[in-house]
């Protein structure tokens, strides 16, 4: 990989709609070493909107324009996540670095593919969201160490009131009418496939995997209990890790409370996370293995701010020639497989086993 790339990074968005508008371009426009050449998208009026907003010079409705471009290092993949790999390999074989929105796919052919295709030009950069926060970073740092002892356990959930909550907040960016969900397609199961397990759950089995490893076997129920579709809209997943530890990964569409919250447990103490009085990470410590009843100490854990957000982590991993720590294509590849074993085990009622580690590099 070359470690001296030429900056600013100039970027392009294929698929800039909702999550362009709200996430990606008004991160980059705060920083000084990426700027945005061009933006493709199937609505000229968001288009425009998005170019007066942020400065954008060139808008076009053709992705291939954008993946092409001699003036574009990277491309940010943000189209809906059944066009995310196609549109990535492209990006891949065009030479550029990508930036996949999540989830990476819900096809595991589309995943290897994705995954090929990278090892096959090692001097690009996939950063595959999501991009994970301090706190599991430390997190994942502890376990490695054994702060907590051999880890046994953990649970994640990763929940909201649902997609057209979302939505609502698109249209506002957009200043368009509060009422108009004729694009609302998370919920249309041609359009989108698989529903709140990877649209939302793909963020627990993402940090559970970043901090506990690799998975060997998937339990799940996923049912529909609200929402105006086919697809899930409440999911739990089981996964037992190589280690042996188990964890929960729990998600929903049904949850306008909105839940982001970790435990991670060991033989020696537990990770929480948002911690206690404010703090984003808990350590908890037992002042005694023989007193059931012996108090427990608790640390607020540092965890430093770091890279600020995916973008510039991105633009870092791009001049330092590196890919992503955590949030590269084999994790991606992997969370995927998770997801798919999930949404198989709860409709054959069985458990899924997972190819290991292992068995993958003595297969490659």
């Amino acid at each position: 990989m070359n470690p001296s790339p030429e900056f600013p990074v100039r970027c392009g968005i294929v698929g800039a709609g909702g999550i362009a508008a709200t996430l990606h371009l008004p991160q980059i426009a705060e920083l000084e070493g990426a700027e945005i050449r061009v933006i493709s998208g199937r609505r000229s009026s968001r288009l425009e909107h998005l170019s007066r907003q942020f400065e954008v010079g060139r808008m076009t409705s053709s992705y291939a324009e954008v993946v092409e471009a001699d003036d574009v290092d990277a491309v940010i993949v943000a189209t809906p996540h059944p066009l995310h790999v196609e549109w990535g390999i492209r990006a891949l074989e065009a030479g550029k670095h990508v930036l996949m929105q999540k989830p990476l796919c819900a096809d595991m052919s589309e995943a290897h593919a994705f995954v090929a295709v990278l090892e096959d030009y090692p001097d690009r950069v996939a950063l595959c969201l999501p991009f994970f926060p301090p706190a599991i970073t430390v997190a994942q740092s502890l376990c490695l160490e054994g702060a907590i002892g051999r880890v046994s356990g953990g649970r994640c959930r990763t929940s909201h009131g649902g997609p057209e909550i979302y939505y609502a907040g698109v249209r506002e960016a957009f200043a368009e009418d509060p009422d108009d969900n004729a694009h609302l397609w998370f919920f249309d199961s041609e359009q989108a496939s698989v529903g709140a397990l990877f649209d939302m759950g793909v963020y627990a089995v993402a940090s559970l995997v970043a901090i506990m490893g690799t998975a060997r076997a998937v339990s799940a129920r996923v049912t529909t209990f609200d929402k105006p579709t086919q697809l899930e809209d409440v999911a739990t997943v089981l996964i037992e890790f190589e280690g042996g530890a188990l964890a929960t990964a729990e998600t929903s569409w049904c949850d306008p409370a909105r839940t982001w919250e970790l435990s991670v447990h060991g033989t020696a103490g537990k990770l929480t996370s948002p911690g206690i009085a404010g703090a984003q990470l808990t350590k908890w410590t037992p002042t005694s293995y023989t007193d059931e009843h012996a108090s427990v100490q608790t640390t607020a854990l540092d965890c430093p701010a770091g890279t600020a957000n995916a973008h510039s982590y991105f633009l870092e991993c791009i001049a330092e020639g590196k890919q992503p720590v955590l949030s590269h294509a084999w994790a991606a590849r992997h969370v995927t497989e998770i997801l798919l074993a999930g949404l198989q085990s709860s409709g054959s009622g069985e458990t899924v086993a997972l190819t290991t580690r292992a068995e993958r590099d003595a297969n490659a």
